[in-house]
């Protein structure tokens, strides 16, 4: 058996795609997006690193885009076997995947339409794909419950185990008959935090000889999930106090749920101002609502809250925005007010509109709460730069720049090696191959796991193949 890592590797924190080898079957884990400089991101998502017709079976993880979002990709290149996935993301991967092929569309006309009329240096956009390659991709899906082991190809057994990521969100445990012998394969996908609001904590799945584990933020820890809350309601009050609006990019997924819900509580508490609360995404509002229908993946809180007949995305000031006329309108209103808006890296959505609207004044705040990848406008913000460049245009940007770690969905590094660790206590462990991180994360994170007595970590590029 060999996993041949294809992206979300050497450096890379998007476009996750690993091919997992067996001698009778091929078996593609994750086709995500990558995300990064427009020319880059262009080819490395036109050419997917395989060709599609080659591949058996495909096993997604989650719906988060940089995982999904190269399946009608996949599919408009000729792939027609099964993709297999839970429930949950099933559910999320039908609105997720048809607001990409929409929001593709309408981005290639805008900048074709500003290509033509001012002659914007920028190069024409063709969509990757269209609504009927998501239609197609949706047909393929196979929902696997947790816990409920399946066989996908000849000498191959899919269990999902929850990863506590995204609704949804799975760890990947491939068991493959190698010359007789039972190996596993654990993919963690990305790897959530404990005690994190609305999910259930992650599990660890036993037996694994061979673990590809995710280093986003093998380098360093998060601020503790209890302050999320005070720090957030510190921005809001300082940003209405000086009359301005926050704009929090969020991704539609997990991270907009987690901070309504986080609003919800300090209103709850008495401590929210009374202002308008917006989120102004209709992906975000197709998203609440599977939410809703997915109460098997909530913690015992959530549970409680909804068995009340209360929902914990619903409090009094808050506005779902569906129309384009009614955030155009939020623009131009000059009361305080707080946007929640996709996306989460600011390169694409209604949230760039926002951002031109708001970065140029200083009473204005930009709260980023999720991991901003390499050469998107949202590691720009992140590195506090005075200068950002939105739809071709340079902009000043005065807007105070505020980044809050603690909601990260992300297990931080003490998370890691604890993961890594009780993985290793639950079975043969020999290997481990860092993917989906940075260069100083990976490399940190490597050199504390052989410090811990891990005898092999690998560290993969692109085209590197790994021998189980």
């Amino acid at each position: 058996m060999q996993v041949e890592f294809v992206g979300a590797v050497g450096g890379d924190v998007t476009g996750s795609r690993h091919i997992v080898h067996t001698g009778k079957a091929r078996v593609l884990l994750d086709c995500g997006l990558f995300q990064g400089r427009r020319s880059e991101t262009i080819v490395r998502n036109r050419d997917l690193g395989f060709r599609a017709r080659n591949i058996d079976v495909m096993v997604l993880s989650h719906a988060h885009i940089d995982h999904s979002g190269a399946l009608p990709r996949l599919y408009r290149q000729g792939y027609r076997g099964p993709i297999y996935c839970t429930p949950a993301t099933r559910d999320l991967c039908a609105a997720m995947l048809e607001d990409s092929a929409e929001i593709q569309a309408q981005d290639a006309a805008y900048i074709n339409k500003k290509i033509k009329r001012n002659g914007a240096r920028m190069d024409p956009v063709e969509p990757l794909y269209d609504q009927k390659d998501v239609v197609g991709t949706l047909e393929l899906m196979v929902s696997v419950p947790y816990h409920k082991p399946i066989a996908i190809a000849e000498g191959v057994e899919l269990t999902y185990y929850d990863a506590g990521h995204v609704l949804g969100s799975a760890m990947v445990a491939l068991d493959v008959d190698v010359v007789g012998e039972r190996r596993r394969l654990v993919f963690s996908g990305d790897l959530g935090r404990k005690n994190m609001p609305i999910l259930r904590d992650p599990e660890v799945p036993p037996g694994a000889a061979c673990l590809l584990m995710e280093s986003t933020y093998g380098d360093r820890n998060h601020d503790p999930i209890e302050q999320m809350e005070d720090e957030l309601l510190e921005v809001i009050e300082r940003t209405v106090a000086r009359g301005g609006k926050v704009i929090v990019p969020t991704f539609a997924l997990e991270r907009a749920q987690e901070v309504i819900y986080a609003l919800k509580q300090l209103q709850e508490q008495g401590r929210l101002p009374r202002i308008p609360v917006y989120v102004d995404s209709p992906l975000t509002v197709k998203l609440t609502d599977v939410f809703r229908i997915h109460p098997e993946c909530f913690d015992q809180h959530a549970r409680e809250i909804l068995t009340t007949g209360d929902s914990p995305f619903d409090f009094q000031g808050l506005r779902y925005v569906s129309s384009v006329e009614d955030s155009k309108a939020i623009d131009q209103s000059d009361e305080p007010a707080v946007v929640i808006s996709a996306s989460g890296m600011c390169e694409f959505g209604r949230v760039v509109h926002h951002l031109v609207a708001t970065i140029g004044n200083r009473k204005n705040a930009v709260l980023i709460v999720g991991f901003q990848a390499q050469h998107t406008l949202g590691r720009r913000l992140v590195e506090q730069r005075t200068r950002v460049r939105i739809f071709g245009v340079e902009r000043e940007r005065h807007a105070e720049v505020v980044v809050l770690n603690g909601f990260s969905a992300h297990a931080g590094q003490d998370d890691l090696l604890a993961y890594a660790e009780a993985v290793r206590e639950a079975g043969p462990l020999r290997q481990v191959a860092l993917v989906h991180g940075e260069h100083q994360p990976r490399e940190t994170l490597k050199a504390l796991l052989e410090e811990r007595g891990f005898p092999k970590v690998l560290t993969p590029v692109r085209g590197d193949r790994l021998d189980i």
